[in-house]
């Protein structure tokens, strides 16, 4: 392909905006790594009949610096993959400086319910996330964890962002997303399901480091208790951690329904985590909580 100018060019970079992506339930997935892992999952679901890639497109030059996603193109079963210009990518692409690969994917989202059956032992769940790189960070760092699901309240930010996709640096195709939750009955559903729910406030009552140590003691057969109730907040458990906004947290009455407010210590002179890195921690803390003995 070598005419910036064609229809098909034209389609695809429209799937940048919001308004396209919605109506035709498809995104962009840009440079070497997104397009690996969706191309992964696409060959993973083969025969399904839930394709993932719907079109893919690179350069030469790419495909001869990256041999090992010419061969997953090279399987039976792959999308069709077509040569273009890299000035035919920059037209396609949402970045400044393309990296040689944009792809178009179908949504992967699923819903609560499909989720929930599964049993989910660690689940993360943004609370009016808007920052497309806090919630790129937070879908990266779930992955890394282990959890099972990232859950996103109607107010937060469309995960399918361009900006939002690159940060998650391929995570994305990774475990499944939830999108468009109600904030009301959500708390309680995941209650229901067996999960413990705790809320990430930098103002908690309950401190990370007691409930780690609180856990390493239970594993390890020593006797250490913390709190009012110390059974409600076992970190090894399955739990759901609410993550809220960038500038306002976590709701009053989100916290209020949570089984604990728990708090990431800081022990420099900082006044708080961005709350990706308040997510990684708390997520990692769960995921080695969880791990066998």
């Amino acid at each position: 392909m070598t005419n910036t100018q064609a229809d098909r060019v034209k389609e695809v970079a429209r799937l940048a905006g919001r308004p396209s992506r919605s109506r035709r339930r498809e995104f962009l997935a840009e440079g070497p790594q997104a397009v690996r892992e969706a191309v992964r999952l696409h060959l993973e679901r083969r025969g399904t009949g839930e394709d993932v890639v719907v079109a893919a497109y690179a350069t030469p030059e790419a495909l001869a610096r990256h041999a090992d996603i010419a061969g997953l193109f090279g399987q039976a079963g792959a999308p069709v993959l077509r040569h273009a210009t890299p000035e035919v990518l920059a037209a396609m692409s949402s970045t400044v400086t393309p990296q040689g690969f944009v792809a178009v994917c179908r949504f992967v989202d699923a819903p609560l319910e499909e989720v929930l059956a599964t049993a989910p032992r660690l689940v993360a769940v943004l609370v009016e996330v808007r920052d497309p790189g806090n919630a790129g960070t937070i879908i990266r760092a779930a992955d890394s964890a282990g959890a099972d699901a990232v859950i996103l309240t109607g107010a937060s930010v469309d995960p399918y962002n361009p900006k939002t996709v690159r940060s998650t640096v391929g995570s994305l195709f990774h475990l499944p997303l939830v999108l468009g939750v109600e904030l009301d009955g959500l708390i309680g559903t995941l209650k229901d399901a067996g999960m413990t729910v705790l809320a990430a406030d930098g103002y908690g009552a309950v401190d990370l480091d007691d409930l780690q140590d609180a856990s390493a003691a239970r594993r390890f057969g020593t006797a250490r208790t913390i709190g009012p109730d110390p059974a409600a907040v076992r970190l090894e458990g399955p739990s759901a951690w609410l993550f809220g906004n960038e500038a306002q947290g976590l709701p009053p009455q989100v916290t209020a329904a949570a089984d604990a407010r728990v708090a990431v210590p800081v022990y420099g002179d900082a006044e708080s985590l961005n709350v990706g890195t308040a997510a990684t921690v708390c997520l990692y803390a769960s995921a080695r909580a969880q791990r066998p003995a």
